[in-house]
């Protein structure tokens, strides 16, 4: 494709519009998202659509044709509410993919900005930097240093060397084989900077053209997905082998082994709990979904379970504590020092202009860093209309940060010098490795340094050298550097930060800084946000020291740890992992993707991260604010808390519906429950699971209470204690009905109608009544808009079955006389007072 950027000053906002609506987005297609047939398919093999067909093959061979298209009304009602449930699912989780792009920082209009990797178009150019993964094919105009891994392509895991494709290529489009000039779609940037302009997207690129295809979010089983799966695998075998033995009862008793059969398949109608796996699908993806809306991603859905349960936070400082607006504060030599931040002064002295003009040059020219924007910006600034400003210079060789020196050293090539001029910058005590001090410098510049950090400022030293050698050394080491001074540099604490932490504190979950910084920048910053104060700060270099044993005592009583590099974080979650804790990790850069995988929760920065860190997270921060992981966890607590009142909602709905199913056949009376009864209260438990009980709010105590233990079963004792407990307790209550009815004389349709009407009253109390484990719900009303709805509905329905005879008749109903719903109205509230009972003694 010939595209020719315009002045390489990029698209107009216009001109970008016309060639996506022409090109489409730049998107592979998308395997994870299920089409309505596939939905239709799966959930027509689905046991209990399969019952239900089975029970209106049977009405028709008894001939009672009217029950049998009743039946299988009901079957597409049902089928529409699992459906529409579904669906929903699957939009938030498209909804979630959008979201969980790449994002690509392009030149638009003339201005940089941040935009989804989805409406990148050919001829936008777009800027690379380390830890990027690239969104589109690239041709490359301008490269420093740059690597890429294109391992996904090639099968190569070393990284390749890529520089700026020719300028004559570049009117022409660039050739097949000019690959060195080329970087490609969903490859990664492992170092380096580098500007260039899109070629091919989406389909036309070579990750399209080779038929790559991405992995869609949510498409692996969680473990409570898989819990369940072995639930319902289990109480369905169950289930069917009783449904067979209760057939064969009834046949003995009867002698009608068609009723036999139609018995036991409402038995089996009864017991199997097809809505678990649909309460999860609910309740995980809407859960991400609400979660996106507070700026929050989920990438990983598992996730949703953990959170909850998080016992350890582990948090960088800069951009997470702080601000990441990083502001100069001050500029020092060993013998003056200027304070920007003060107001009314005269210009930055003499002697101070090589501190900030090897600082800027140090610096890149298109600053990612935020410090490194602060230092541009002040240099501007205070060397305007001096000769300590360079543009004209060329850049010859970058050596970049690494673990092993935490310093970045830029070589300059002078239109009018013949020697290159060297420019350092980094952590105080690396310059000074790298300038060669004797002991008395060195401890005169710490003791500077200690002072302005324990004011919470960070600290850059910066140096310089010249070098006449045409050949390069491989290490900055081999340069002579001369020593020039310090910049200090100030990122304001986020002001809801103190607040946040004393909230994770008050919810029983402990907050760790992980930062870089000096120990009395990082101790600083920890008492200002409420860490640390006692003093414990552990060093890097400490830390190494450490073996395993002593690491683990160690970090029980230690909230700060400066200095680290991205290996020891990862020490650090595994450590805390082997005593048990429940970790969360927050990282932003490519060396802080083994520890994000490694944390049960790894958290990313959206608006600063790489994106290999990104997708190394589960949960990615849109707005890289601190306060947002609280609400993560706190929304995590609220999904797992309502999935538990949803299960225990499931239990006890289950009990009565199969024990009025069996008790009748054992004690020979008239059978209670048929397939048409079983799906009118589908009609109330698919909805009340996945809609009510998602969308119920928080308790009070919900973040002030200690996490929950990471090896806590959805369905654990306390849960199916109390679901047998409160649906025995409406059993007996029902089969007294029932049986009392009987006793004076009623018609057997009439008993019927007043025991499921008792029955489908006390399935809404249970839902009323679940809602909160922590209050009397008649003493604390919380608003669900949804609960008030399906009460509503459920009401005129059950009316209408029993006072409409055309309906009731397909029942087998008799409507009971005022009287008899009265004294069903007075069983309804024994039953409420019963589930609240058995809430308090269960509490």
């Amino acid at each position: 494709m010939n595209i020719k950027p315009e002045e390489h000053s990029g698209l107009s906002t216009p001109e970008a519009a016309r060639l996506l609506a022409r090109d489409g987005l730049n998107e592979l297609p998308d395997t994870a998202k299920r089409g309505l047939l596939e939905l239709l398919r799966k959930m027509l093999s689905e046991p209990m659509f399969l019952l239900l067909i089975a029970c209106g093959a049977i009405y028709l061979v008894l001939g009672n044709r009217q029950e049998a298209m009743m039946l299988l009304g009901f079957v597409f009602v049902v089928m529409g509410i699992t459906f529409v449930q579904q669906r929903r699912a699957e939009n938030s989780l498209s909804a979630l993919r959008e979201l969980s792009g790449p994002q690509a920082l392009v030149i638009r209009d003339g201005k940089t900005i941040k935009i989804s990797g989805r409406e990148l178009v050919c001829g936008d150019i777009v800027l690379l930097s380390e830890g990027d993964r690239i969104p589109a094919d690239i041709s490359l105009l301008e490269a420093s240093n740059l690597t890429v891994d294109e391992s996904m392509l090639t099968g190569e895991s070393v990284p390749v060397l890529k520089q700026a494709a020719l300028k004559e290529n570049h009117a022409a489009g660039v050739k097949e084989g000019d690959s060195a000039g080329i970087v490609f779609s969903g490859t990664l940037v492992t170092q380096g900077t580098a500007r260039g302009y899109i070629i091919a997207t989406g389909v036309h690129s070579a990750l399209g053209k080779i038929g790559a295809s991405l992995d869609g979010l949510g498409q692996s089983s969680t473990p409570i997905q898989i819990e369940t799966q072995h639930v319902v695998r289990y109480v369905a075998i169950g289930g069917v082998a009783l449904a067979g033995l209760l057939a064969c009862i009834y046949w003995l008793i009867t002698n009608d082994w068609l009723e036999g059969i139609l018995a036991g398949l409402t038995l089996a109608m009864a017991v199997i709990p097809e809505e678990l796996p649909v309460i999860l699908i609910i309740f995980l993806s809407l859960g991400a979904w609400r979660l996106s809306q507070k700026n929050v991603l989920t990438r990983h859905i598992p996730a949703m379970e953990q959170l909850g349960a998080t016992t350890v936070l582990c948090v960088d400082k800069t951009g997470t504590l702080t601000a990441n607006k990083m502001v100069l504060q001050r500029i020092c030599s060993e013998s003056s020092e200027y304070d920007v931040s003060l107001p009314n002064q005269s210009g930055l002295p003499e002697s101070l202009h090589e501190v900030m003009e090897f600082a800027v040059l140090a610096s890149h020219r298109r600053a990612f860093d935020p410090m490194e924007t602060a230092i541009a910006d002040a240099g501007k600034r205070l060397l305007a209309d001096t000769e300590h400003l360079h543009s004209d210079w060329v850049l010859v060789e970058d050596y970049p940060l690494s673990p092993k020196m935490l310093a970045m050293s830029r070589v300059w090539q002078s239109p009018d010098q013949r020697s290159l001029m060297i420019a350092a910058k980094g952590a105080p005590e690396a310059i000074v490795d790298l300038c060669h001090l004797d002991p008395v410098r060195a401890a005169a510049i710490a003791k500077q340094v200690s002072v302005m950090a324990a004011a919470g400022l960070r600290l850059l030293a910066v140096a310089r050298a010249t070098f006449k050698t045409e050949k390069l050394p491989d290490n900055q080491h081999d340069f002579d550097f001369e020593f020039l001074g310090l910049v200090a540099l100030e990122d304001p604490i986020r002001a809801d930060v103190p607040k946040a932490i004393a909230q994770c504190r008050e919810a029983g979950i402990r907050v760790m800084m992980l930062t870089g910084d000096h120990p009395a920048t990082a101790a600083s910053i920890g008492k200002q946000v409420g860490l640390g104060g006692d003093g414990k700060v552990m060093t890097g270099s400490e830390l190494a020291r450490l073996d395993e044993n002593q690491l683990r005592q160690r970090i029980a009583d230690t909230s700060i740890f400066c200095r680290i590099h991205p290996e020891q974080k990862l020490r650090l979650v595994q450590a805390l992992r082997a005593q048990g804790e429940v970790v969360a990790m927050t990282g932003d850069g490519v060396n802080d993707a083994p520890a994000l995988k490694a944390a049960d929760i790894g958290i990313a920065m959206g608006a600063r991260g790489t994106d290999v860190a990104r997708e190394a997270a589960d949960i990615v921060l849109l707005n890289d604010d601190f306060s947002s992981i609280v609400t993560a966890i706190r929304h995590g607590r609220r999904v797992f808390a309502n999935l538990r009142k949803a299960i225990v909602f499931v239990v006890a709905v289950h009990v009565p519906i199969v024990g009025l199913s069996i008790v009748p056949v054992v004690f020979g009376w008239p059978i209670v429950l048929m397939p048409v009864h079983i799906l009118f209260l589908q009609l109330i438990i698919d909805p009340a699971c996945s809609i009510v009980f998602e969308a119920e709010s928080a308790e009070k105590d919900l973040m002030t209470s200690k996490p929950r233990s990471h090896d806590q079963h959805l369905f654990d004792v306390k849960v199916l204690r109390r679901g047998l407990w409160q649906g025995g307790g409406l059993l007996l209550l029902l089969l007294g009905v029932y049986a009392e009815m009987r006793h004076i004389g009623n018609p057997d349709e009439m008993s019927r109608a007043l025991t499921f009407f008792v029955l489908v009253l006390s399935n809404l109390g249970l839902i009323y009544v679940n809602r909160s484990w922590g209050a009397t719900q008649w003493r604390t009303f919380n608003a669900n808009r949804y609960l008030g709805w399906i009460v509503l509905l459920e009401l005129i329905l059950l009316a209408t079955v029993l006072e409409v005879p055309a309906i009731s008749s397909v029942f087998y109903f008799a409507a009971p006389t005022l009287l008899m719903l009265a004294v069903g109205v007075l069983v309804f509230l024994t039953a409420l007072f019963w589930l609240e009972f058995v809430k308090r003694l269960d509490t």
